[in-house]
């Protein structure tokens, strides 16, 4: 049955509407026999030339890092208790290494029971931290989901926006190693709302940052309904909620925000936010916004670069799967898988739906998941964080997806056709591109990746950075109901490489270098990056770039700023790199 597409609609959106659909058509077939051979077993193996070398560690005894996870529960199974939570990586006191913050639930209704704080951890080299939540200041004690991590007043000191169940809370840095409660000079509580992700960006390109609040359903405790699945209590479906619009604040400049979110275009539509991430997705020099929505379609948010948006999701070929159906969509990543120049997101999902990769065209995306392999590893799972990250030094951008159920009460039930639990391994995709250049080029590394593939629990928030400086991208997952995971890279390689860490300091740009653009080049290789905050399932990571490259073959570092200013580097260069915007 060919489908009508709606009159009303403008005649530009129409004729790209039906080019995606009868490019959909010719494909759909083939897909749907891949997922129904996946469902009843599985697709046929593919042999490749490479075994990875990606060994992460599981170093979370010897850490120091002691925290665990509580998400409030107690019994009444209130859908919001299984979102929490994310986590972030960031330099609090800018001595060079990245710390750690991770975040708590809380009882909800119930104010008899303890509540459990927000944890930061200082970074001391060598893979040991030390908890500072007191000296420091940021243990909130609400319901914490999601945050965000940047230098929001360009003082050269990160701040900290936690996306919280109640009011939201914006840690401003003293600078002095502690933080104060900012939220009510700066105006951005938010409200009596559900948080989701949240993301620092330069929406106008005026050098200071704004902010991007997801929220992800209308809830009211007092209309909590008790809900069973074979015979066993369970959480409701996303579906018994009404989806709420997220919010927009300007920064004004001065320490304060408003909220713009009708004039820009943002309450236009609602959405169950989950993961967000703010880039240019279309390379037109101003940030747009894609956020990850819950059991509903994804929006993307297209910047006209005056401060308006328009939800632009459907026409660009974000809003669905191949199937032309909502996900229940969680985290995303920003990648350049291919190395074409353009960034692609891998977006996480519910179980028996795929991780997806949607492949940036240039105008749009494609669902490009099966074939680009690796994604069958992810059917079984509920996955929550994801991190592109090139864990194993070949100038590929690697993914590491977190995994677990959000119901403790799943392998009680039996009798389902899916293989997942609450705790499971995390799951890890290796780039190989270099090795097949145009088909396959994700595999799954199943649990030959180091002893950090044998640890099962039920990951929400993941991140990755080069925690003790050694060149190797490390990572870190917040898991619910239980301790994190820390992942040391233990990987190695047979080529002569160095490994760049990327540092930008804006001038006319905001300080963080938000937005900018980074692109190494290498012996008509490329790797591309964007500067970006708000990442992974409701979480951020470090604001700083990972590049590898090769041998004595000289190489560039080119930055587009958000200013238009361009500033070009060439090898060697000193590491860790800090490049300065120049002035205009």
């Amino acid at each position: 049955m060919t489908r009508r597409l709606p009159s009303q609609l403008p005649l530009r959106t129409r004729l790209a509407l039906r080019t995606r659909l009868a490019r959909q058509h010719a494909v759909r077939w083939y897909l749907v026999a891949c997922a129904v051979l996946l469902s009843i077993g599985g697709l046929p193996e593919f042999s490749w030339a490479q075994v990875t070398t990606i060994r992460l560690t599981d170093v979370t005894a010897e850490s120091g890092v002691d925290f665990k996870h509580d998400d409030g529960s107690y019994g009444q199974f209130y859908l919001i208790e299984s979102m929490s939570a994310g986590l972030a990586i960031l330099d609090y006191d800018q001595d060079g290494d990245p710390d750690l913050l991770f975040l708590n639930g809380s009882p909800i209704a119930n104010t008899d029971l303890p509540v459990h704080p927000n944890a930061l951890y200082r970074n001391d080299g060598q893979f040991r931290f030390t908890n500072v939540t007191p000296a420091t200041g940021v243990g909130d004690t609400h319901m914490s989901l999601g945050v965000a991590a940047a230098d929001f007043d360009n003082d050269g000191f990160t701040d900290i926006y936690l996306s919280n169940y109640g009011r939201n809370i914006l840690f401003r840095n003293n600078g002095d190693g502690t933080y104060a409660d900012w939220t009510l000079p700066a105006g951005v509580g938010n409200g009596d709302l559900v948080g989701g992700g949240a993301s620092f960006f330069d929406m106008d390109n005026d050098g200071d940052l704004d902010l991007y609040a997801g929220n992800y359903i209308q809830f009211d405790p007092t209309k909590h309904e008790p809900h069973m699945h074979k015979g066993l209590p369970a959480y409701p479906s996303p579906l018994s909620f009404d989806p709420q619009p997220d919010t927009l604040f300007e920064n004004l400049g001065n320490g304060t925000f408003r909220d713009i979110s009708d004039a820009a275009g943002i309450h236009q539509v609602a959405g169950r936010s989950m993961g967000l991430v703010t880039f240019d997705y279309d390379v037109d020099g101003d940030i747009d916004i894609f956020v990850a929505n819950d059991t509903q379609e994804n929006h993307l948010f297209e910047n006209d670069g005056a401060g308006r948006f328009d939800e632009v999701g459907l026409l660009a070929g974000l809003a669905y799967d191949y199937k032309g159906k909502p996900q229940a969509s969680m985290g995303v990543a920003l990648l350049d898988v291919e190395r074409d120049g353009l960034l692609d997101l891998m977006v996480t999902s519910y179980s028996e739906e795929f991780a997806t990769l949607y492949r940036n065209g240039g105008a749009f995306f494609d669902d490009k998941t099966l074939r680009s392999g690796g994604s069958e590893a992810s059917f079984p799972h509920v996955t929550w964080g994801v991190v592109a990250a090139d864990f194993d030094n070949n100038g590929t951008a690697d993914l590491l997806i977190g995994a677990g159920d959000l119901d403790v009460n799943r392998g009680r039930r039996g009798g389902s056709s899916s293989a997942t639990d609450f705790n499971v391994p995390n799951l890890l995709l290796v780039n190989q591109m270099t090795a097949n250049q145009d088909q396959r080029c994700l595999r799954s590394a199943g649990s030959g990746w180091g002893s950090g593939a044998q640890v099962s629990a039920s990951t929400r928030g993941l991140v990755a950075a080069d925690l003790n400086g050694d060149g190797w991208v490390d990572a870190v997952a917040a898991n619910a109901r239980s301790q994190p995971t820390i992942y040391r890279n233990d990987s190695s390689s047979t080529e002569q490489f160095t490994s760049l860490a990327i540092r930008l300091i804006g001038r006319i740009t905001n300080r963080d270098g938000l937005g900018a653009r980074v692109v190494v080049e290498q012996a008509g290789r490329q790797q591309t990056f964007q500067m970006s905050s708000g990442t992974s399932y409701q979480s951020d990571g470090p604001h700083l770039i990972h590049a590898t490259v090769f041998g004595d073959t000289d190489y560039t570092i080119r930055v587009i700023w958000p200013s238009g200013v361009e500033s070009t580097l060439r090898s060697p260069v000193r590491n860790p790199t800090f490049i300065v915007e120049p002035n205009r």
